[in-house]
């Protein structure tokens, strides 16, 4: 139970104080890498209609897959290779790091002259955004007391989805002011970015190392130096002593590698980490986040209006996320995620039927922004919660390594693989078409779920290491 000023010693309050100060500090600053994360994926919903003028990039259906999926593609290796470097150079240089490549990177994208240029500008900005996914939660959840590791673990996912909403916003507001004077508006779209990206360089300099990385390279004066900031009381000590003690113990743990698949218990776990990541990406989220603007056009809006509309994607995704964290504490796992497929599928579903039953009519781009609000309400609310909780909470510690580094990757390469088909599909098959497929691999990720998804709230990790064995063996 989190301790309260009247349960401390009157000498401890100001050491309390400037701890708690000093985790907003960290908390509000490296956020700002998941704000990166949530406006450089959201941005490109409504850049995509001015980018791909004729005067401009001129892209068709391919090419828009192509500039979109680029971002992606590089985040899938960013989250590989970004928690490896961090492990090498510590937590907080290599945030720095990402901050000069968002920055950089985003200068490569607003200023871009052709395709070639602009994909390897978001090839890059997704070696960022990939290396932030992983980094900061990490980095949070080791500042953080116990009793505080989830609030402040959580509070980087409702900086991607505000970072989404702000560029939704800001999209809105340039495509309405200058969009009709300057078709180059989608650099200034784009270049917003790079606030942030020198916020959140600047912002590290004032922000300690993590003491648990310090303590892994030997330097535990460092490390202690580090805990009294961020603690008060002698419980600076007692957690250096505990993360020394931790990582003893992980040392002697034999950590599994590719040729232990071999195994059917490992096997099996890891696939279902797959499938987990899998599931969450085949509900078509993406499609909306990334090209929400460009499915309002196609439903009847005017490039203006799809633009304002679709700040309510945005609004959403974040009121959704809170009740989402809310109902984890609530509400089963599977029950929680079944809920959400169902929910998902039925939207897509009903965005199929009424874009074929009224396409043409001024009433259908009203119903389209209603259903995918709705969409987003399940998504956000009960699926993507639930999937990051129970990648952490699936695979033991010698599995952890290997589970999280595939089962992500999975994730990140379906989502590319989405982005970059979505406006093909489009395109090729229009809109009703596009959405009842998508609620077709919805029941699929249903079914999934139904027969694979063991529950895992309230069950430690040794229960589950334990029945998986058994199962699998």
């Amino acid at each position: 139970m989190e301790e309260r000023i009247s349960d401390v010693n009157s000498e401890d309050q100001p050491a309390e104080k400037r701890a708690r100060k000093k985790l907003r500090l960290i908390a509000s600053v490296s956020t700002f890498g998941g704000l990166l994360f949530g406006y450089d994926t959201g941005v490109i919903n409504g850049a995509l209609p001015f980018m791909a003028q004729p005067d401009q990039l001129n892209l068709n259906a391919t090419t828009q897959g192509i500039v979109t999926s680029s971002l992606i593609f590089g985040a899938a290796f960013g989250a590989i290779f970004g928690g490896q470097l961090s492990d090498r150079l510590g937590r907080k240089k290599v945030i720095m790091y990402l901050a000069v490549l968002f920055f950089i990177a985003t200068l490569g994208c607003a200023f871009a002259p052709d395709v070639p240029i602009m994909v390897t500008a978001r090839i890059l900005l997704g070696l960022a955004v990939g290396g932030a996914s992983v980094i900061v939660p990490s980095f949070l959840a080791e500042m953080s007391p116990t009793e505080k590791r989830g609030r402040m673990v959580t509070q980087n996912e409702l900086m991607i989805v505000s970072g989404q909403l702000l560029a939704y916003v800001s999209n809105a507001i340039l495509g309405a002011t200058v969009g009709a004077q300057d078709a180059n508006v989608w650099r200034y779209m784009i270049l917003i970015a790079t606030i942030p990206a020198v916020l959140l360089w600047f912002g590290m300099l004032l922000v300690p190392q993590s003491p648990r990385w310090l303590i892994t390279q030997g330097r535990y004066k460092e490390a202690l130096d580090v805990m009294k900031q961020i603690r008060f009381g002698n419980r600076a000590e007692k957690e250096v002593v505990e993360i020394r003690t931790a990582l003893k113990a992980e040392k002697q743990i034999d950590r599994a590698s590719i040729k232990d698949l071999a195994i059917p218990w490992i096997r099996r776990l890891v696939l279902l980490g797959i499938g987990i990541g899998i599931v969450q990406q085949i509900t078509g989220v993406n499609s909306i986040m990334y090209y929400g603007t460009e499915i309002l056009r196609t439903a009847g809006f005017g490039t203006e209006a799809a633009l304002v509309a679709n700040i309510a994607n945005g609004v959403i995704s974040v009121l959704a996320t809170f009740v989402g964290i809310w109902l984890l504490g609530k509400v089963g796992r599977r029950p929680m995620l079944i809920t959400g497929l169902i929910g998902t599928a039925s939207a897509l579903l009903l965005i199929g039927i009424c874009s074929f039953l009224f396409e043409g009519t001024a009433i259908l781009p009203y119903l389209v922004i209603t259903l995918t609000v709705t969409f987003l309400a399940f998504q956000q609310g009960a699926i993507s919660p639930v999937t990051w909780l129970m990648l952490a909470e699936i695979f033991p510690l010698k599995l952890r390594g290997i589970g999280m580094g595939v089962s992500v990757f999975c994730l990140w390469i379906t989502n590319f693989l989405i982005s970059f088909l979505f406006p093909i599909l489009l395109s090729g098959i229009g809109l009703s078409s596009t959405f009842f497929l998508f609620s077709f691999i919805g029941l699929f990720a249903i079914l999934f779920v139904v027969k694979f998804l063991p529950e895992t709230k309230g069950i430690s990790l040794e229960a589950l290491e334990l029945k998986f064995r058994q199962y699998g063996n």
